[in-house]
């Protein structure tokens, strides 16, 4: 089981803040359970479609797309944050 986490603009277009998901056989990475998201939820879909820039944190850790997640993971998913 992993734990995904929306934040900011993500959290309010897809209507919740977090969800715990079994890890589906063959998803290894954030794009592959972004892509296993989008497929089993339209309210996820569409959260994802309108937030296509997207910062990725695993174990609260900065990662890319493309890095590897497993059983007991924490995925953060946030729009790009800037600061002045």
């Amino acid at each position: 089981m992993i734990q995904v986490r929306l934040f900011a603009a993500l959290r309010e277009r897809a209507g919740r803040d977090s969800m715990e998901v079994n890890l589906p056989d063959g998803v290894t990475t954030v794009s592959e359970l972004v892509s296993w998201l989008e497929q089993s939820d339209p309210d996820l879909a569409k959260a994802f479609a309108a937030t296509p820039c997207r910062m990725v944190a695993v174990n609260e850790v900065l990662a890319s797309e493309d890095a590897d997640i497993g059983d007991g993971d924490v995925i953060a998913l946030f729009p790009p944050v800037t600061g002045g």
